[in-house]
Protein backbone atom coordinates (compact mmCIF):
# COMPACT_ATOMS: atom_id res chain seq x y z
CA UNK A 1 0.00 0.00 0.00
CA UNK A 2 1.18 3.29 -0.87
CA UNK A 3 1.77 6.11 1.27
CA UNK A 4 -0.23 9.41 0.12
CA UNK A 5 1.06 12.54 1.39
CA UNK A 6 -0.85 14.82 3.73
CA UNK A 7 -2.21 17.46 2.46
CA UNK A 8 -1.94 19.84 5.53
CA UNK A 9 0.32 19.23 8.31
CA UNK A 10 -1.28 17.15 10.92
CA UNK A 11 -1.01 20.30 13.90
CA UNK A 12 -2.11 22.41 11.59
CA UNK A 13 -5.63 20.39 10.83
CA UNK A 14 -6.01 19.77 14.54
CA UNK A 15 -6.06 23.38 15.12
CA UNK A 16 -7.81 24.57 12.66
CA UNK A 17 -10.18 22.33 13.48
CA UNK A 18 -10.71 22.97 16.87
CA UNK A 19 -11.09 26.71 15.61
CA UNK A 20 -13.64 25.80 13.00
CA UNK A 21 -16.00 24.34 15.33
CA UNK A 22 -15.54 27.35 17.94
CA UNK A 23 -16.45 29.82 15.07
CA UNK A 24 -19.62 27.46 13.62
CA UNK A 25 -20.53 27.21 17.43
CA UNK A 26 -20.91 30.68 17.46
CA UNK A 27 -22.60 31.20 14.28
CA UNK A 28 -25.31 28.28 15.08
CA UNK A 29 -24.44 26.85 12.17
CA UNK A 30 -24.21 23.25 11.49
CA UNK A 31 -21.35 23.14 8.50
CA UNK A 32 -19.41 19.83 8.76
CA UNK A 33 -15.51 19.68 8.78
CA UNK A 34 -14.11 18.33 6.21
CA UNK A 35 -10.07 17.62 5.78
CA UNK A 36 -8.45 15.64 2.65
CA UNK A 37 -6.38 13.33 4.94
CA UNK A 38 -4.84 10.07 3.56
CA UNK A 39 -5.02 7.11 5.78
CA UNK A 40 -1.57 5.05 6.74
CA UNK A 41 -1.48 2.03 7.80
CA UNK A 42 -1.05 2.15 11.82
CA UNK A 43 1.11 -0.65 11.99
CA UNK A 44 3.92 1.69 9.69
CA UNK A 45 3.32 4.89 11.93
CA UNK A 46 5.67 5.21 14.56
CA UNK A 47 3.83 5.93 17.90
CA UNK A 48 4.81 9.34 18.12
CA UNK A 49 2.90 10.08 14.90
CA UNK A 50 -0.43 9.37 16.61
CA UNK A 51 -2.29 12.72 17.94
CA UNK A 52 -3.44 12.35 21.39
CA UNK A 53 -5.44 14.83 22.79
CA UNK A 54 -4.12 16.49 26.55
CA UNK A 55 -6.63 16.25 29.55
CA UNK A 56 -5.87 20.20 29.66
CA UNK A 57 -7.59 20.54 25.80
CA UNK A 58 -10.46 18.01 26.03
CA UNK A 59 -11.35 20.22 29.16
CA UNK A 60 -11.09 23.11 27.84
CA UNK A 61 -13.20 21.39 24.72
CA UNK A 62 -15.77 20.34 27.23
CA UNK A 63 -16.08 23.91 28.81
CA UNK A 64 -16.67 25.96 25.26
CA UNK A 65 -19.11 23.06 24.22
CA UNK A 66 -21.00 23.73 28.20
CA UNK A 67 -20.51 27.88 27.52
CA UNK A 68 -22.48 27.78 24.24
CA UNK A 69 -25.29 25.33 24.88
CA UNK A 70 -25.69 27.64 27.99
CA UNK A 71 -25.57 30.91 26.13
CA UNK A 72 -27.48 29.29 22.74
CA UNK A 73 -30.37 28.21 26.14
CA UNK A 74 -30.26 31.66 27.33
CA UNK A 75 -30.22 33.28 23.82
CA UNK A 76 -33.48 30.94 23.12
CA UNK A 77 -35.40 32.02 26.13
CA UNK A 78 -34.46 35.88 25.79
CA UNK A 79 -35.86 35.52 22.15
CA UNK A 80 -38.99 33.45 23.18
CA UNK A 81 -39.87 36.58 25.75
CA UNK A 82 -38.76 39.49 22.98
CA UNK A 83 -42.72 39.49 21.89
CA UNK A 84 -44.18 39.20 25.50
CA UNK A 85 -46.58 41.74 26.33
CA UNK A 86 -46.88 43.39 29.83
CA UNK A 87 -49.89 41.33 30.37
CA UNK A 88 -47.53 37.91 29.47
CA UNK A 89 -45.23 38.94 31.66
CA UNK A 90 -47.41 39.55 34.87
CA UNK A 91 -49.55 36.24 34.56
CA UNK A 92 -46.22 33.93 33.86
CA UNK A 93 -44.71 35.89 37.00
CA UNK A 94 -47.89 35.03 38.89
CA UNK A 95 -47.93 31.70 37.96
CA UNK A 96 -44.42 31.11 39.08
CA UNK A 97 -45.32 32.92 42.55
CA UNK A 98 -48.42 30.57 43.02
CA UNK A 99 -46.25 27.95 42.45
CA UNK A 100 -43.67 29.21 45.03
CA UNK A 101 -41.14 29.41 42.13
CA UNK A 102 -40.03 32.79 43.87
CA UNK A 103 -36.51 33.30 42.06
CA UNK A 104 -38.27 33.04 38.69
CA UNK A 105 -41.29 34.78 39.74
CA UNK A 106 -38.76 37.88 40.89
CA UNK A 107 -37.04 37.65 37.81
CA UNK A 108 -40.00 38.28 36.06
CA UNK A 109 -41.36 40.95 37.58
CA UNK A 110 -38.19 42.95 37.06
CA UNK A 111 -38.69 42.23 33.40
CA UNK A 112 -41.76 43.52 33.06
CA UNK A 113 -40.87 46.62 34.71
CA UNK A 114 -37.56 47.16 32.72
CA UNK A 115 -39.74 46.65 29.66
CA UNK A 116 -43.05 48.17 30.60
CA UNK A 117 -41.79 50.47 33.27
CA UNK A 118 -45.89 52.42 32.85
CA UNK A 119 -49.19 50.80 33.15
CA UNK A 120 -51.11 48.98 35.98
CA UNK A 121 -49.18 45.80 35.34
CA UNK A 122 -46.01 47.48 36.21
CA UNK A 123 -47.41 48.85 39.31
CA UNK A 124 -48.86 46.12 40.51
CA UNK A 125 -45.55 44.26 39.47
CA UNK A 126 -43.40 46.57 42.05
CA UNK A 127 -45.66 45.33 44.96
CA UNK A 128 -45.87 41.62 44.22
CA UNK A 129 -42.28 41.66 44.03
CA UNK A 130 -41.99 42.95 47.68
CA UNK A 131 -44.10 39.52 48.37
CA UNK A 132 -41.74 37.32 46.22
CA UNK A 133 -38.50 38.41 47.71
CA UNK A 134 -40.35 37.94 51.28
CA UNK A 135 -41.58 34.40 50.29
CA UNK A 136 -37.38 33.93 49.05
CA UNK A 137 -36.29 35.03 52.59
CA UNK A 138 -34.63 37.91 51.01
CA UNK A 139 -36.39 40.35 53.22
CA UNK A 140 -34.43 43.50 53.39
CA UNK A 141 -35.12 43.44 49.40
CA UNK A 142 -38.79 42.95 49.98
CA UNK A 143 -38.63 45.87 52.58
CA UNK A 144 -36.89 47.92 49.96
CA UNK A 145 -39.27 47.00 47.58
CA UNK A 146 -42.52 47.92 49.70
CA UNK A 147 -41.32 50.95 50.90
CA UNK A 148 -40.52 52.23 47.18
CA UNK A 149 -44.41 51.05 46.03
CA UNK A 150 -45.04 53.18 49.17
CA UNK A 151 -43.10 56.08 48.14
CA UNK A 152 -44.26 55.77 44.38
CA UNK A 153 -48.09 55.41 45.19
CA UNK A 154 -49.16 56.39 48.45
CA UNK A 155 -52.79 56.38 47.45
CA UNK A 156 -52.93 53.66 45.65
CA UNK A 157 -55.93 50.92 46.40
CA UNK A 158 -53.63 48.40 47.55
CA UNK A 159 -51.60 51.13 49.71
CA UNK A 160 -53.17 49.44 52.94
CA UNK A 161 -51.91 45.95 51.98
CA UNK A 162 -48.32 47.28 50.84
CA UNK A 163 -48.25 48.66 54.49
CA UNK A 164 -49.28 45.31 56.15
CA UNK A 165 -46.72 43.58 54.46
CA UNK A 166 -44.05 45.93 55.36
CA UNK A 167 -45.47 45.09 59.30
CA UNK A 168 -45.47 41.73 58.22
CA UNK A 169 -41.90 41.18 56.78
CA UNK A 170 -40.47 43.02 59.96
CA UNK A 171 -42.72 41.20 62.43
CA UNK A 172 -41.09 38.10 60.74
CA UNK A 173 -37.26 39.13 61.54
CA UNK A 174 -38.66 39.87 64.71
CA UNK A 175 -39.97 36.12 65.73
CA UNK A 176 -36.74 35.18 64.00
CA UNK A 177 -34.84 37.21 66.69
CA UNK A 178 -36.87 36.69 69.44
CA UNK A 179 -36.04 32.89 68.92
CA UNK A 180 -32.24 33.69 69.01
CA UNK A 181 -31.88 36.06 71.67
CA UNK A 182 -33.06 33.94 74.38
CA UNK A 183 -30.46 32.26 74.78
CA UNK A 184 -27.33 34.35 74.53
CA UNK A 185 -25.74 35.23 77.83
CA UNK A 186 -25.24 38.80 76.79
CA UNK A 187 -28.00 40.61 75.96
CA UNK A 188 -26.74 44.60 76.90
CA UNK A 189 -26.27 45.00 73.08
CA UNK A 190 -29.04 43.12 71.51
CA UNK A 191 -31.62 46.24 69.87
CA UNK A 192 -34.65 44.33 68.79
CA UNK A 193 -35.29 47.17 66.01
CA UNK A 194 -37.19 44.53 63.55
CA UNK A 195 -39.90 44.57 66.42
CA UNK A 196 -40.51 48.45 66.96
CA UNK A 197 -40.20 48.79 62.80
CA UNK A 198 -43.10 45.83 62.63
CA UNK A 199 -45.10 47.80 65.46
CA UNK A 200 -44.86 50.85 63.90
CA UNK A 201 -45.83 49.70 60.51
CA UNK A 202 -49.15 47.92 61.74
CA UNK A 203 -49.69 50.96 63.52
CA UNK A 204 -49.64 52.91 60.86
CA UNK A 205 -52.03 50.77 58.80
CA UNK A 206 -53.98 50.92 61.89
CA UNK A 207 -54.47 54.30 61.80
CA UNK A 208 -54.33 55.24 58.47
CA UNK A 209 -56.94 52.17 57.17
CA UNK A 210 -59.07 51.26 60.12
CA UNK A 211 -61.68 49.84 57.70
CA UNK A 212 -59.03 47.55 56.05
CA UNK A 213 -59.31 43.74 56.17
CA UNK A 214 -55.91 43.82 57.45
CA UNK A 215 -56.56 45.90 60.43
CA UNK A 216 -57.63 43.68 62.48
CA UNK A 217 -54.64 40.94 62.13
CA UNK A 218 -52.08 43.86 62.65
CA UNK A 219 -53.70 45.44 66.03
CA UNK A 220 -53.14 41.68 67.14
CA UNK A 221 -49.66 41.47 65.86
CA UNK A 222 -49.22 45.03 67.90
CA UNK A 223 -50.09 43.32 70.91
CA UNK A 224 -47.96 40.49 70.79
CA UNK A 225 -44.66 42.77 69.34
CA UNK A 226 -45.30 44.86 72.88
CA UNK A 227 -45.38 42.28 74.89
CA UNK A 228 -42.24 40.67 73.19
CA UNK A 229 -40.34 43.99 73.04
CA UNK A 230 -41.26 44.28 76.79
CA UNK A 231 -40.29 40.57 77.92
CA UNK A 232 -36.71 41.43 76.17
CA UNK A 233 -36.51 44.43 78.16
CA UNK A 234 -37.14 42.45 81.44
CA UNK A 235 -34.61 39.95 80.31
CA UNK A 236 -31.97 42.53 79.74
CA UNK A 237 -32.74 44.16 83.18
CA UNK A 238 -32.72 40.35 85.09
CA UNK A 239 -29.24 40.11 82.97
CA UNK A 240 -27.92 43.33 84.64
CA UNK A 241 -29.10 42.79 87.99
CA UNK A 242 -27.58 39.61 87.94
CA UNK A 243 -24.18 41.28 86.92
CA UNK A 244 -24.52 43.58 89.83
CA UNK A 245 -24.77 46.17 87.80
CA UNK A 246 -28.15 47.58 89.66
CA UNK A 247 -27.99 50.90 88.54
CA UNK A 248 -28.94 49.65 84.91
CA UNK A 249 -31.56 47.18 86.23
CA UNK A 250 -33.26 50.01 87.62
CA UNK A 251 -33.37 52.15 84.73
CA UNK A 252 -34.18 48.97 82.40
CA UNK A 253 -37.21 48.18 84.64
CA UNK A 254 -38.30 52.17 84.25
CA UNK A 255 -38.28 52.20 80.79
CA UNK A 256 -40.55 48.71 81.48
CA UNK A 257 -43.06 50.94 82.85
CA UNK A 258 -42.92 54.04 81.14
CA UNK A 259 -43.27 52.44 77.78
CA UNK A 260 -44.83 49.32 78.44
CA UNK A 261 -47.29 50.19 80.83
CA UNK A 262 -50.07 48.31 80.05
CA UNK A 263 -48.10 44.55 79.44
CA UNK A 264 -47.39 42.17 82.34
CA UNK A 265 -43.88 42.70 82.18
CA UNK A 266 -44.12 45.43 84.66
CA UNK A 267 -45.16 43.29 87.38
CA UNK A 268 -41.72 41.78 86.95
CA UNK A 269 -39.74 45.21 86.30
CA UNK A 270 -41.27 46.33 89.65
CA UNK A 271 -40.14 43.25 91.06
CA UNK A 272 -36.59 43.70 89.55
CA UNK A 273 -36.71 47.11 91.01
CA UNK A 274 -37.36 46.12 94.48
CA UNK A 275 -34.44 43.49 94.71
CA UNK A 276 -31.72 46.43 93.30
CA UNK A 277 -32.46 48.94 95.59
CA UNK A 278 -32.21 46.74 98.42
CA UNK A 279 -28.89 45.59 97.30
CA UNK A 280 -27.79 49.08 96.85
CA UNK A 281 -29.32 49.66 100.46
CA UNK A 282 -31.72 51.97 99.43
CA UNK A 283 -34.53 50.57 101.69
CA UNK A 284 -37.28 53.52 101.15
CA UNK A 285 -36.79 53.30 97.33
CA UNK A 286 -37.64 49.54 97.83
CA UNK A 287 -40.47 50.24 99.90
CA UNK A 288 -41.97 52.65 97.29
CA UNK A 289 -41.68 50.02 94.66
CA UNK A 290 -43.08 47.28 96.64
CA UNK A 291 -46.16 49.49 97.49
CA UNK A 292 -46.76 50.03 93.98
CA UNK A 293 -46.41 46.41 93.52
CA UNK A 294 -49.23 45.52 95.64
CA UNK A 295 -51.47 48.48 94.83
CA UNK A 296 -51.02 47.39 91.00
CA UNK A 297 -50.40 43.49 91.27
CA UNK A 298 -52.18 42.47 94.98
CA UNK A 299 -51.59 38.50 93.87
CA UNK A 300 -48.02 38.75 93.05
CA UNK A 301 -45.70 35.85 93.57
CA UNK A 302 -42.86 38.35 94.09
CA UNK A 303 -45.09 40.27 97.31
CA UNK A 304 -43.50 37.10 98.87
CA UNK A 305 -40.16 36.72 98.19
CA UNK A 306 -39.35 40.94 98.46
CA UNK A 307 -40.87 41.06 101.50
Amino acid sequence: MYVTKIIENRAKVRLSAVGSLFSDSLLGTSRNLRFRVSFIPLEILPSRSIPVLSKSLIFGLLFITFTLSSCSALQKTADERANWTAQKFYAEAKTALNDAKYESAIKLYEQLEARYPYGKFAVQAQLEVGYAYYKADQRELGLAAVNRFLRLHPTHKNAAYAQYLKGLISFTEDRTFLGKFAGNADLSDRDPSAARQAYEAFKRLVERYPQSPYSEDARKRMGYLLNAQARHEVIVARFYLKRQAYVAAVNRSKTIINQFSQTPAVEDALSIMIKAYQKMGLSDLAKDARRVLKKNFPQSRYLVTSS
